[in-house]
């Protein structure tokens, strides 16, 4: 049995020994996977997916996903016709395969992010479904190998909400997909918990008394609080709802500070902010297209031909329409991502570091600029805010304050976003856990309590 986050950065994964949990290290001695997946073509993730099932799972997804298939081959017989290998690619090499070439195979970070989303087609669920059962397939592969048997139970963490709108009708679709991937790829008992419920058993193992505590999860895709009752007396308890005491979350987190840096940091040198022959400011929706790569809507538009014509005109319209030229660019290179991975590695330094500078050869030879915490802490003004509101409508609904608040989730480690959190209840202790770790190791207990 095992605890597995599958988080919108990163994936890990626990098991208990000795009576505590114990992250795995899965790949290169590392204890997280990058939730990032690479394809030769879109097309063939769902023959990846069939050839890695188990018989009896071949043959009903076969029946299931027929169309996709007939399609997996077309895309096969065409790459094997280039010499292009048709293997997925997982993790950080995902992310360094496409580097190599933005405008070749099929890329992906974070699909969790778009689970629930409204609007999505049949098809596109389907698609995402796959993307998820294949990331899980090959986090169970790498678990199996590192503990030298099969693992057929597993407590998968999730957010108090996936999305903001449609609450329960989006988590509902979300909690199918995962579910079904993971069944799909040979997890026969699938359980889920809270990520910051989670996070919270982990801080529980180190109390010696009853304590109110409000758990901070910070996390790539959302935010989450959780007002707990816990305790050493409490944590031997099966259910603990009744322990819950209040609860909040937002689609807001590590992403949106990563998108927010870069349309405030990168896309001025674009041409954002400018302004036209007339002297009207140039519009702001291309610009923020170009990054909102969790949202598979605006990024359609973006890559659109339609859009394409209407970047050419709007370089054609702009006072320095060669700086505007930039954004044609990351539109025929499909560079959404690096941009946005530039931004994220940048705001990942200004963790140890005060500045960064952020290269962007490949926009425009030579170019860089140069962002600083000051720079994140503007650009992320109301995603602060929207964060700092999950705090007390957590409190408000437990009708009690807490008595300690811990702290987690990989964003969480940004000094601007620890400082903020900090100035929030200024007169109650804050304790920041293990950012990467709290909620895998949490997972790992719950699923040996439900389990055993």
């Amino acid at each position: 049995m095992i605890g597995f986050d599958y988080g919108t950065s990163n994936c890990s994964v626990a098991k208990m020994h000795n009576g505590q949990p114990e992250i795995l290290p899965l790949v290169n001695g590392s204890k997280t996977i990058a939730s990032n997946l690479y394809a030769p073509d879109r097309d063939v993730i769902c023959h990846w997916l069939c050839q890695q099932l188990a018989s009896d799972q071949q043959k009903a997804f076969k029946s299931v996903r027929a169309p996709q298939l007939q399609k997996s081959q077309r895309a096969l017989r065409e790459l094997a016709f280039d010499g292009i290998d048709s293997e997925l690619v997982f993790g950080k090499a995902a992310l360094d395969k496409y580097l190599e070439d933005p405008e070749e195979g099929y890329y992906i970070k974070s699909p969790k992010s778009f689970l629930g989303a409204s609007g999505l087609a049949p098809m596109q669920i389907q698609l995402f479904e796959d993307m998820v059962a294949a990331m899980m397939c090959n986090v169970k592969t790498l678990t199996e190998a590192k503990l030298g048997h099969q693992v057929e139970q597993t407590v998968i963490g999730r957010p108090i909400n996936f999305q903001g709108l449609h609450g329960e009708e989006s988590n509902r679709q979300a909690i199918e997909v995962l579910t079904n991937a993971a069944k799909r790829v040979g997890f026969k008992d699938v359980e889920f918990q809270f990520e910051p419920v989670a996070a919270g058993f982990e801080f529980e193992a180190s109390l010696t008394k009853e304590t109110k505590v409000l758990v901070v999860d910070i996390g790539g895709g959302t935010s989450d609080c959780s007002m707990l009752l816990m305790g050493p007396n409490l944590k031997d308890n099966d259910c603990r709802l009744a322990h819950l005491l209040g609860h909040s979350g937002v689609r807001i987190a590590g992403n949106d500070f990563d998108i927010q840096l870069a349309l405030q940091g990168i896309m001025p040198s674009l041409g954002m902010n400018g302004l036209s022959k007339t002297g009207k400011p140039l519009p702001m929706s291309s610009f923020f297209q170009a990054l909102a790569i969790n949202n598979i809507n605006e990024q359609t538009e973006f890559y659109s031909a339609k859009n394409r014509r209407d970047l050419i005109q709007l370089s054609r319209d702009a006072k320095e329409g060669n700086i505007v030229e930039r954004l044609v660019t990351v539109h025929d290179h499909k560079l959404s991502y690096q941009l946005v991975n530039a931004a994220e590695q940048a705001k990942i330094g200004l963790s140890e570091h005060n500045q960064q500078t952020i290269d962007l050869h490949d926009v425009y030879k030579q170019l860089n600029v140069e962002v600083n915490r000051e720079t994140l802490r503007i650009a992320n003004k109301r995603t602060l805010a929207s964060i700092g509101e999950l705090m007390p409508s957590a409190v408000a609904q437990a009708q009690c304050q807490p008595e300690v608040i811990f702290v987690t989730g990989g964003t969480a480690k940004s000094p601007v976003l620890s400082e903020f959190l900090q100035q929030q209840m200024p007169n109650i202790p804050v304790v920041v856990g293990d950012h990467f770790g709290s909620v895998t190791a949490g997972l790992a207990r719950w699923a040996q309590k439900i389990y055993q």
